[in-house]
């Protein structure tokens, strides 16, 4: 019995942290469905997980789905990929240059804590409604993660490894190549979780805006029509899409750095 007992306790106690998370998705969806059985059901305001997942089934069949998030997935991945390079530059110049983080510190926070949402129209007029709109949008949400981890990183380094580096005659190249960055990784990929959702919220903010199709212009056009099972079904995917993304970027973030696992 013993010997049976071990390899279930070995699997519950490896993948603890997955079982608890599907565990409350499931509460949660259960005690939505249940509340229907004691409030009055109207279907143009709200909608149950069994409507829910039905309407997402039916969209995965005909492939309207999967159309409108491979349209979307084009301009996510265009702003998402610049923001991280040129966030991730931009933060690593700040961090390790006073000077320029002094310089554009006020910036950065002004434009981070301004409502960039509400200025999605006067993108939209400016750079058009295909994929260069979307993607000016996503860039704008999803840069700022990366510039303040770049940054907090640079801070964090070990100043001694700077002194060896320089007391070995290592040349300005060799501080950022050998010291900095690998240093700064960690923080990186901690804003790219941060920036994630940033960027998806960008998608949608987008599509909803000025688009034919899409997955925020789904999202839309659903709402409008009262479908409101297949508008949440739309949006459970997304929301699918950011766990996804998410636990993708921790998992490699486990693999790349086994040393801060707990942390």
């Amino acid at each position: 019995m013993s010997d049976q007992a071990a390899p279930h306790q070995g699997f519950a106690s490896r993948y603890r942290n997955v079982l608890l998370g599907l565990l409350a998705v499931a509460i949660f969806f259960a005690a939505w469905q249940a509340v229907f059985l004691f409030v009055p059901f109207n279907p143009l305001f709200i909608s149950k997980p069994t409507l829910i997942l039905q309407a997402l089934v039916s969209l995965l069949v005909s492939g309207d789905l999967l159309h409108d998030l491979a349209i979307s997935a084009v301009p996510f991945v265009y702003g998402f990929s610049s923001a991280a390079v040129v966030g991730v530059a931009l933060g690593i110049v700040m961090g390790w240059r006073p000077r320029v983080g002094y310089t554009l510190d006020p910036i950065m926070i002004m434009f981070y804590a301004s409502p960039l949402v509400a200025l999605a129209p006067l993108v939209i007029v400016f750079f058009g409604v295909g994929v260069s709109g979307k993607t000016i949008i996503i860039f704008l949400l999803s840069i700022f993660p990366f510039i303040f981890n770049a940054q907090a990183g640079v801070h964090a380094v070990d100043r001694l490894l700077i002194n060896v580096v320089r007391s070995l005659g290592g040349s300005e190249r060799d501080l950022y190549l050998k010291v900095i960055v690998p240093s700064v990784l960690p923080y990186i990929v901690a804003g790219a979780r941060i920036a994630v959702g940033r960027g998806l919220i960008g998608v949608l903010v987008g599509e909803f805006f000025a688009a034919s199709e899409g997955i925020g212009y789904a999202i839309a056009r659903f709402g409008d029509l009262f479908a409101l099972d297949k508008m949440f079904a739309c949006i459970l995917c997304i929301m699918i899409i950011a766990v996804a993304l998410t636990e993708g970027i921790r998992l490699a973030e486990r693999v790349a750095f086994p040393w801060r696992v707990g942390q």
